[in-house]
Formats: structure tokens, sequence, C-alpha cells
């Protein structure tokens, strides 16, 4: 990519992070780590990641922000907060920010890395809206383990409703990705991909966070890797 694009990308994301600032999205540590996160996905995966990251940011400050009162009493405190910090920011772009800079040192397999980045994106997009819309139109919420009726909000928790709002999420990053990329043939991995590794979000929620041996954040953070790894592996089969 020509040295323009880059300093276009740049300025934009620093526009991008100041806003996020300014309307009170982002905290300042979290609008810089935004920020490089932004810039290693362009840099690993040019526009068509920029836009996959650009729809998951969009989508999930969207969904966050619907019905936010009907939500709060549901919420654990961290998701509570109005700001989103660094450490939150890295939990659902850090796994697409590693594969972006291994598609920049790894140039040879650049495309398998890229795929793994849709893959994470979707995951994080899908992740987010179940949980926060689902809050809202799920009818039904049960344990992901036992199937036991419990109440929504809580680690492990999911309905049918979150569940197919999260798919349409995975789509949507899914879509985006031939935007840039010859493939087309891979949209139902990047739908799959997703979707498990927002199950495996709530498995995880259900049995680690439950306990308090990991955090919400290491919870998020594991499911986007999770969905990259099965891409891996789809690739590899």
């Amino acid at each position: 990519m020509p040295i323009s694009q880059y300093i276009i990308v740049s300025v934009f994301l620093v526009l991008a992070a100041y806003l996020t600032v300014k309307v009170q999205k982002l905290t300042v540590a979290g609008a810089m780590a935004g920020a490089i996160i932004g810039f290693l996905v362009f840099a690993g995966s040019g526009l068509t990641g920029l836009s996959m990251l650009a729809a998951f940011f969009i989508l999930g400050t969207i969904a966050t922000s619907w019905k936010k009162a009907d939500k709060q009493r549901f919420k654990s405190e961290s998701d509570k907060s109005v700001k989103r910090s660094a450490s939150q920011v890295l939990a659902n772009g850090g796994v697409a920010a590693i594969l972006g800079l291994l598609a920049i040192l790894l140039p040879g397999y650049a495309s398998e890395f890229r795929i793994m980045m849709a893959a994470a994106l979707a995951s994080a997009t899908a992740d987010t809206l179940s949980s926060e819309l689902g809050m809202i139109y799920g009818r039904r919420f049960f344990n992901i383990l036992t199937f036991k009726k419990e109440q929504k909000g809580l680690d492990g928790v999911i309905s049918i409703e979150g569940l197919l709002i999260g798919i349409i999420g995975s789509a949507i990053i899914a879509a985006i990705y031939p935007g840039g990329y010859i493939g087309a043939s891979v949209l139902w991995m990047i739908v799959i991909c997703g979707t498990m590794g927002n199950l495996a979000d709530s498995v995880l929620g259900a049995t680690l966070e439950r306990k308090g041996l990991i955090g919400n954040n290491l919870v998020n953070f594991l499911n986007t890797l999770i969905a990259a790894l099965i891409m891996l592996t789809f690739l590899t089969l």
C-alpha cells in the first residue's frame, strides 16, 4: 500500500480516537489502544480489515447504548461503566491486532491471518450484540451448560433470541470480508467461527468466570482467540 494511505488512515484514527474521548465512549488510554489496534489491523489487512473493525465498534456502541437504563440492573459493575478502558478495548480487539501484525511479519501467510482476523471480529461482534440486545429481546434465559432457567445478565446465561442476534452480527462481519478479498466461500466459516467463539464466551462465563478464576476482559479476549483458532483449523482441513 502507498505511504499516502497510511498517512490518511493514521489521521483518521487520531481523529476517531479524539471523538470517542470527546463523546465519552472511551477513556484516553482506551482511545489510544483503539487507534493502535486500528493501525495494525489496517497495516495487516487493508481497508477491509479496518471496515470490519469499524463495524464492530459502531454496532457494539449502538447495542450498548440501546435501552441502557433497562439493562443497568442486570449488568456487572465493570459493564456499567460508560467509558471503555484500554483493557476492555484490548480484550475485544487485541487478537485482531496481533493477527494484523503477523500478516505484516509473515506476508506468505497473510491471507490466512486475514481470514482468522475476520473470525475474531465476528466473535467479538456476536458476543457484544447477543449480550446487549439479547438482554432486551430474550424471552427465556438459561445456563448454557445446565439449560436451567436463570436470571439474565449472569455469566454463562444465554437466550435463543440473543444467540440469533449474535449470528446476525457474525454475518455482518462476514459480509464485509469479501469486499476486499476473493473468497466468498469462507463466509459460512466466518459465521460459524464467530458463533462458536460467542458460545465459548458463555461457557467460560458459566465456569471459570463464575468461580472468579478469570475476569470478563480475559473471557472476551479468549472468545476471539478461540474463534480465530477454529478458523485456523478449518483452513488446515
